[in-house]
């Protein structure tokens, strides 16, 4: 009988390392130090309530916040964003867990729909609007990241 071994890749600088284990590595003693750096949410939750659920000219709700990149919880439910927002420092990476927004930009307009995101570059004015597409919660996470961006979704 041959003894079951557990493979992991360690990504390091894009390449993979991977190394053999006689046990699953996420079998450990306990996490006595650090345990805070690992976060469970439900974004569906009351208790993350953005400014911008009920106003128009809300906020979103900053979950984690970093020098480069920044991800914000949007609920935008009762009211069109009403007006126009253009971010200099940030593309916003825009992605609908639920319900639906339409999205209006300098380089055209898309309805977001759950399962679907957008990106817009730097600069880019844009706006969103309630649709009939949407929910009663149309719930979306944003990344606000600075760094240059590069689209690698379709190389094979």
């Amino acid at each position: 009988m041959t003894k079951e071994t557990y493979e992991e890749r360690v990504t390091i600088d894009g390449k993979n390392i991977i190394l053999n284990y006689a046990n699953p590595p996420v079998e450990n003693l306990g996490v006595v130090q650090g345990a805070e750096r690992f976060h469970f949410l439900d974004v569906f939750d009351e208790k993350f309530q953005p400014e911008n659920y009920n106003k128009a000219d809300g906020t979103p709700l900053r979950l984690f916040d970093a020098a480069s990149v920044k991800i914000d919880l949007s609920k935008r439910s009762k009211e069109d964003m009403g007006f126009w927002h253009r971010n200099v420092d940030y593309h916003e990476i825009i992605f609908c867990v639920r319900g639906a927004l339409r999205w209006e930009t300098e380089m055209g307009t898309v309805t977001l729909k759950e399962g679907n995101m957008i990106l817009i570059p730097k600069g880019i004015t844009h706006r969103s609007m309630l649709c009939e597409d949407s929910a009663e919660e149309n719930v979306l996470l944003e990344l606000k990241i600075e760094d240059e961006l590069t689209y690698v979704g379709d190389k094979k």
